[in-house]
């Protein structure tokens, strides 16, 4: 009885080890080839549970997902204008033909990424050496992008790769360009600054001198309008002074010389040497103008 019992168990140890020598699996997220003696026998595309033959077939997995290729740095490219621009790029790829892909490239992923790298460097410098540096920056951007897709993809196939897009992340010029660019940029702006700068010294020129204009025609007018004033009062006085006169002539001869009295004394230096009988005495000797 226990010699049946071994017998099973040991069965059964020896059934899990050939179990576990002869199946394999392969998930949604790979693809798998199986070798036997080194040669390709099959290639397994869908997950599922397989069979091998022990110690004699051996399995190696590939992924089956998208990948990205992703430069490490930007690259130099020449446009149709012999102008150097930066551009850094990445491409999306996925393994569609995996017998082609390990027969390429030995299954090696890094080698298959150095023959993407150059398919699509090759076709960026084929298609940027056709454009100008505005064309690649801005105007036909996608354009190049669905052309480098279609190239790189079919040099691709040829390992077993199949491309699903390419993508420039950045073009930038080289720092010589940057700086020949940046101080185009300075240049003008200064030129315009200087421009503006003149323009509003000429405005305020002109609004200064309308403001001088201004200032002088109103000086004018007001100076017009004070001797017109000032002739009205002298009018407005001289003939006070004639009716006065008219009234009065003795009177208005007494006041006048008071008048003339006032201005020649008006400061205390004020100094006349005249003659006592002089005319301009007449009125201090005598009240009526009267010499004694």
């Amino acid at each position: 009885m226990k010699a049946s019992v071994s017998s099973v168990l040991i069965t059964i140890v020896v059934a899990l080890v050939v179990a576990s020598l002869s199946l394999f699996t392969v998930d949604q997220r790979q693809n798998a080839i199986v070798f036997r003696l080194g040669e390709i026998v099959s290639v397994k595309t869908m997950p599922g549970l397989y069979f091998k033959v022990p110690l004699v077939d051996n399995v190696r997995y590939f992924d089956a997902r998208i990948l990205t290729l992703d430069a490490e740095e930007a690259q130099k490219f020449v446009t149709s204008e012999n102008k150097p621009v930066l551009v850094d790029s990445f491409v999306k790829w996925r393994i569609v033909d995996v017998k082609q892909y390990y027969k390429s490239v030995q299954g090696d992923e890094g080698l298959a990424r150095v023959r993407l790298a150059q398919a699509v460097n090759g076709s960026l410098r084929e298609e940027f050496g056709k454009r100008t540096i505005h064309e690649v920056v801005s105007g036909e951007r996608e354009q190049i992008m669905d052309l480098m897709r279609e190239r790189a993809d079919q040099i691709a196939r040829e390992i077993g790769v199949h491309v699903l897009d390419v993508r420039l992340k950045r073009v930038d010029f080289t720092p010589e360009i940057s700086e020949s660019v940046y101080g185009r940029m300075q240049a003008e702006r200064k030129r315009v600054a200087n421009e503006l700068r003149s323009t509003g010294f000429a405005e305020a020129e002109k609004i200064r001198a309308d403001a001088d204009k201004q200032r002088q025609v109103v000086i004018a007018q007001a100076y017009r309008d004070a001797q017109r004033l000032k002739g009205d009062g002298d009018a407005k006085a001289s003939a006070i002074y004639a009716r006065a006169f008219e009234r009065n002539s003795e009177f208005y001869a007494f006041y006048r010389s008071l008048e003339a009295y006032r201005q020649s004394f008006k400061n205390k230096g004020d100094l006349l040497i005249l003659d006592p009988n002089s005319e301009f005495f007449k009125y201090l000797k005598s009240p009526a103008g009267r010499a004694k």
